[in-house]
């Protein structure tokens, strides 16, 4: 007989209208978290499903003997927001993270995921080795511009370790990104790769693309800074052909006064846009980003 991990493990499965694909995600989850722990729990949180989702999954939770929590939200918040609510109400050593009910990898990589957090890793994604081209993409612009040495990439799910969510949570107790503020956090990451690709599409990414790159990567500061930079140097060549003309050339009167004053005004208020950006992005370091220093792990070596 095998002998079952004793770690408390919770399961955050995000719904919204999956219908009764719901019911049966949790109870292949259930039985491959059964096979391998002692102590498990499930933790569905219904997105304000508007269809058989939460009634559904209420029948197949009486009807086994599998921990199930299902976390009603008020209204419907989005997959980050409700997935946060998940991880706060989760109380295991280790959490797994399911954003979507598609099974499109094999069962078996649930519980591979854990064993390879078993060998020192904080947080584990189980990505697929192909994904949709606009997701593609992000990842691209946000792995160039972000200062983690782990890259960002499509995952199926993920399982974190508590010292993982603890860490996020003490940079900020709102994460509108959890894999990016994970990516952020300082902590071991490792990819487990499968053959597949997800196919569910999420309402809302691009904003969320947006917000991220500009909480946990500096291309934003990079692009602003180039355009304001490009702008001071148009208004400065302006200004020198404004200068070259007055002393070739036979300007109308009172143009070039008036040239000067425009071009140098111009120069003058992309130069403090310059520094008004630079401001901007140390202060939202210094209210987004309160932990000083970010240590992976400790290695203690004996004689």
């Amino acid at each position: 007989m095998t002998t079952k991990e004793k770690n408390f493990v919770s399961a955050v499965v995000y719904l919204h209208n999956d219908g009764a694909r719901a019911a049966e995600f949790c109870r292949i989850l259930a039985s491959e978290l059964d096979a391998h722990f002692d102590h498990y729990e499930l933790v569905a949180v219904d997105d304000a499903c508007t269809d058989n989702t939460a009634e559904l999954l209420r029948t197949w939770g009486k009807q086994q003997s599998a921990p199930l929590t299902i976390l009603h939200m008020s209204l419907f918040h989005g997959r980050e927001n409700a997935m946060n609510a998940g991880l706060d109400a989760a109380i295991g050593d280790y959490v797994y993270e399911f954003d979507t009910t598609e099974l499109c990898y094999p069962q078996t990589l649930i519980f591979e995921a854990y064993r390879t957090a078993m060998q020192g890793s904080d947080i584990v994604s189980v990505c697929p080795r192909s994904s949709r081209n606009g997701s593609g993409l992000f990842y691209k612009v946000f792995n160039a511009y972000s200062h983690s040495k782990y890259q960002l990439r499509t995952d199926a799910f993920r399982l974190v370790n508590r010292r993982a969510i603890n860490r996020v949570h003490a940079s900020s107790a709102h994460l509108p990104y959890r894999k990016a503020a994970y990516a952020a956090s300082g902590l071991k990451m490792v990819d487990l790769e499968f053959d597949g690709k997800l196919t569910d599409k999420t309402l809302g990414r691009f904003n969320l693309a947006l917000d991220s790159l500009a909480l946990y990567t500096d291309a934003g500061f990079k692009v602003s800074i180039g355009i304001t930079l490009c702008m001071m140097l148009v208004a400065v060549a302006e200004l020198v052909y404004t200068l070259v003309v007055f002393a070739t050339g036979h300007p109308v009167a009172g143009w070039t006064t008036t040239m000067f004053v425009i071009t140098l005004g111009f120069a003058g208020l992309f130069a403090v846009l310059t520094i008004v950006v630079k401001y901007l992005s140390l202060l939202l370091s210094l209210v987004f980003k309160q932990q000083k220093y970010l240590v992976e792990s400790v290695e203690k070596l004996q004689k």
